[in-house]
């Protein structure tokens, strides 16, 4: 039965509203819980990423030779820019002494270690971008079966007043309500972390190019012992 004008609430509306709209709804809020997850653990992620990308650079621009950043780097086993360092330098290393076209090699894999970077960036956008675009259909989804329900259960009475449809047209209503609420918190994220992580991406390869200008001019001075950096 449905809620009279009078004693309408939000919770009351929810549980008198049907098996498929409750369904809806249900789907939508763990839609949005998992949502919010995404949001705090990527959030969370690029902050760390971003302040190491910082640190190291710093650190890089300063060592005075690439031997104790790398010995460092293998170290700490850190993510983000530091295997895109190690990955450049072992190639330097397992091509120094072997092929003339040495930094052609680090370039391809430095490609290779900023593609699985990039990957990493984007982890969980794709859910976010999913329920973004979808949640406000599913939403309006179940208001429309709602509304039909409504509609169909005035078939039944001698005379339709507002006290009559309005409780069953805005127990529909949530269902609306609730694909928004999921919607634009993930489309916001989206492209708040979309934009964070094409940033990082950017300061990726510029580090990529000043590794390789580091290199370059290793191989035009006195070479570094890499080897006992390994």
């Amino acid at each position: 039965m449905h809620a009279t004008m009078e004693h309408m609430t939000i919770w009351g509306l929810i549980s008198d509203a049907s098996l498929l709209v409750k369904a809806v709804m249900v789907t939508l809020l763990l839609a949005s819980l998992l949502s919010w997850y995404l949001i705090i653990q990527r959030g969370s992620a690029l902050r760390r990423l971003e302040r190491q990308m910082n640190a190291f650079v710093q650190r890089f621009r300063t060592a005075p030779d690439v031997q104790a950043l790398y010995r460092e780097a293998q170290q700490a086993g850190e993510g983000g820019i530091a295997p895109i360092f190690i990955a450049g330098v072992q190639e330097f290393q397992h091509l120094h002494n072997h092929d003339p076209a040495v930094l052609e090699g680090v370039e391809r894999a430095l490609q290779v270690a900023i593609s699985e970077q990039e990957v990493e960036l984007e982890k969980g956008l794709q859910f976010l971008a999913t329920v973004g675009s979808v949640s406000p259909y599913i939403g309006l989804f179940g208001t429309v079966w709602g509304i039909m329900n409504s509609f169909l259960g005035l078939s039944q009475v001698q005379q339709a007043t507002l006290s009559t449809v309005a409780p069953g047209i805005a127990e529909a209503l949530i269902a609306t309500a609730i694909g928004l609420f999921a919607a634009i918190p993930a489309v916001i994220a989206y492209n708040r972390f979309a934009a964070r992580s094409q940033t990082l991406l950017t300061r990726y390869y510029a580090f990529g190019n000043e590794l390789q200008v580091r290199l370059h001019r290793t191989l035009r001075g006195t070479p570094i012992n890499l080897a006992a950096a390994a």
